[in-house]
């Protein structure tokens, strides 16, 4: 992945969001990622970044979004990011505790681009996020433009 592009992480959970960030960096991920720690929060920077005029250059590329979280949750911010002309092309990936079925189901139908189950056990999460950081290294994400 191009080190100039952004990774939001929308998590609510500030132990959760601060293994994720370190655990992508230890994979050699040396992305500015942008920590929100709720949907709403990460709607109005989405909606304010695709406002500006020189939008190619903050909009972020990726977002890394949580279920579970207060005011808005990571349903709503995918439906209305995949609903939005502007912002349907950046990849969302799912990060989340919930593993039941018909909610990955959802977050697919929604356009999610893959799902991720957090594992309860600290080992097995931290290697889940580096073997992300490392998968990040490596796919091409599309240029969000108008």
């Amino acid at each position: 992945m191009k080190k100039e592009l952004t990774i939001i992480l929308a998590e609510d959970d500030e132990g959760h969001a601060t293994l994720i960030k370190r655990n992508l960096k230890r994979s050699g991920l040396l992305n500015e990622i942008l920590h929100f720690k709720d949907g709403q929060q990460t709607l109005d920077f989405l909606n304010k970044a695709k406002e500006k005029k020189e939008h190619k250059d903050t909009l972020p590329s990726l977002l890394l979004l949580d279920i579970k979280m207060p005011k808005v949750d990571g349903i709503e911010v995918l439906r209305q990011v995949k609903q939005d002309p502007k912002l349907k092309k950046m990849p969302v990936i799912m990060i989340t505790t919930t593993d039941d079925p018909r909610e990955i189901e959802k977050c697919h139908e929604l356009g999610c681009s893959n799902y991720i189950s957090k594992p309860i056990d600290y080992e097995k999460f931290t290697d889940a996020i580096r073997k992300l950081g490392l998968f990040l290294l490596i796919v091409e994400l599309p240029e969000i433009t108008d």
